[in-house]
């Protein structure tokens, strides 16, 4: 079996947009007075390992008898609360991550809910959710039938905006390809990618479209945030994975942009000013697609491919 995600923007009605606020809030509540009592008993059983593995850990359930306003949001949104906080508890112990820490009003707001029952159902653009009931969405794009539905989660941006991930399990089996084609990529400040072809990426620059909406400073370059590289990666491996394709990532320091892609000839320095990559070989490109190519043959290396 695997897994897909739909992404869709939702469009919620004001009295929907405050039921989801009162949500995103209890998630919040709930997320951080578990991890309040979970930090006492820690710091009450540190030293005695085997009675803080016995120790019964709260639930929300406890805290809808002092808080009745808790009922009124999705129950399965506050169980994935105190689930989030156990894998957050399970990555400390196992030295993945630090200890968790208490969700502030300013992170993101987001909740998970669970199908159960046929609690959510997909019909004439709209999706059913427990609590909100129908509520409309863009969906652009058709989930396939054999397709099931496992979860959702709900996200309001720091733009005012909504959105809805929605989980499916199918049943897939990728065969792997033979390698036909390879191309190299070069992350580029200017667009996303170059490739060895010489393409470049064309796409939206979302951070520049929303900076009249984002109430924060610019503590980075805008071309940073624009790129986003490290999830273009991780999308772009999922999907090549996912047609029995392969990505090969080049180590972070292999000289790409200051090596000869005709005679192999590595350059002392290079800088960022130089957009045309020149060698004393009589070799004339533009740097990032000079890059690129280089890119391509070390991949090609790492595949066995001469």
């Amino acid at each position: 079996m695997a897994n897909k995600a739909y992404k869709f923007r939702l469009y919620p009605t004001q009295e929907q947009e405050q039921l989801l606020a009162k949500t995103f809030g209890c998630v919040r509540f709930v997320y951080n007075k578990m991890l309040e009592e979970r930090q006492h008993i820690y710091d009450t059983f540190k030293d005695d390992k085997e009675a803080l593995k016995q120790h019964k850990f709260p639930t929300p359930a406890k805290y809808k008898r002092d808080f009745p306003w808790l009922k009124e949001v999705d129950s399965l949104a506050l169980a994935n609360a105190q689930l989030n906080l156990q894998k957050a508890f399970t990555n400390f112990f196992s030295g993945r991550a630090g200890f968790p820490k208490f969700k502030s009003r300013k992170a993101k707001q987001s909740y998970t809910t669970n199908i159960v029952n046929g609690n959510m159902k997909l019909a004439d653009g709209s999706i059913k959710l427990p609590k909100l009931k129908w509520v409309k969405l863009k969906q652009h794009r058709e989930i396939p039938a054999d397709h099931t539905i496992k979860s959702c989660t709900i996200t309001k941006t720091k733009t005012g905006k909504y959105f809805i991930s929605i989980l499916t399990e199918y049943e897939h089996q990728p065969v792997p390809k033979e390698i036909e084609n390879v191309v190299g990529l070069d992350f580029s400040m200017n667009t996303l990618y170059v490739d060895s072809e010489g393409k470049r990426a064309n796409y939206p620059r979302f951070y520049r479209q929303a900076l009249e909406k984002l109430a924060r400073p610019l503590l980075f370059g805008q071309s940073v945030h624009d790129n986003g590289w490290g999830l273009f990666t991780t999308f772009l491996q999922y999907k090549l994975a996912e047609q029995g394709k392969k990505l090969i990532k080049i180590d972070k320091w292999f000289p790409s942009s200051k090596t000869c892609s005709c005679c192999g000839r590595v350059k002392v320095s290079l800088s960022l000013s130089e957009r045309l990559f020149r060698c004393a070989c009589g070799f004339v490109a533009d740097r990032d697609i000079n890059a690129a190519i280089n890119i391509k043959k070390e991949g090609l290396k790492q595949l066995g491919i001469a």
